[in-house]
């Protein structure tokens, strides 16, 4: 399994995460709700369905990762320098990370209780979006004073399936990467447009 120097990692999903607002403002903030909350075919998710979808893995994991925080500094552990991940969450980190192209390596349908209801609000929906990206780079920064490869949080297929907290910042911010190309897509879908250029470009050019 890699093996990575924690605080650099940590600071490249920090970029990552700054990418992922950038893009949110540039190509979906600036759009009209109508067109947000517009499917691009039926049985397809809107813009802002892939934004609430990722708000509520945001509802569960933002929290946990508060709850092992607190703890491991309250028993004042060292920190080691390098994580090392553990099979199976770089195995779904790989899996739901788009490649450069924005094509997926692995096609995948998610859980019923994820799957977002089509009535929502748009303003809310990309204000929570955004809200949980803040504290999601807050997390990053606190975890670089913890071992994120000695703490592991449950999942949310069950509470025996746990992650290393590391591997589990890691699988967040790849399927949030592949959420958004996926908002994005959605929404020039809607208008018509030429959808075959959208890849990892589309989450980076604007935070240069």
């Amino acid at each position: 399994m890699p093996t990575f120097h924690a605080e650099t990692l940590l600071s490249e999903l920090q970029h990552d995460v700054n990418n992922l607002r950038a893009a949110a403002d540039r190509y979906l903030a600036s759009q009209p709700h109508d067109l947000l909350l517009q499917p691009p075919a039926p049985g397809k998710w809107s813009a802002i369905q892939c934004l609430e979808h990722l708000n509520g893995y945001g509802r569960f994991y933002l929290p946990a990762f508060d709850e092992a925080f607190r703890k491991f500094l309250s028993r004042k552990r060292p920190v080691p320098e390098q994580f090392r991940s553990g099979w199976l969450g770089n195995y779904f980190t790989q899996t739901m990370l788009p490649k450069e192209d924005g094509s997926l390596k692995m096609k995948m349908s998610a859980p019923k209780n994820h799957n977002p209801t089509p009535r929502l609000d748009a303003a809310q929906t990309l204000d929570e979006f955004q809200a949980q990206q803040e504290w999601m780079l807050s997390l990053l920064q606190a975890a670089k004073k913890i071992d994120i490869g000695g703490i592991r949080l449950p999942t949310t297929l069950s509470k025996l399936v746990a992650l290393k907290a590391g591997d589990t910042f890691r699988f967040l911010i790849a399927h949030a990467q592949r959420h958004m190309l996926q908002a994005i897509r959605s929404v020039e879908m809607a208008r018509g447009a030429d959808v075959a250029a959208v890849n990892l470009q589309y989450l980076s050019e604007t935070a240069r």
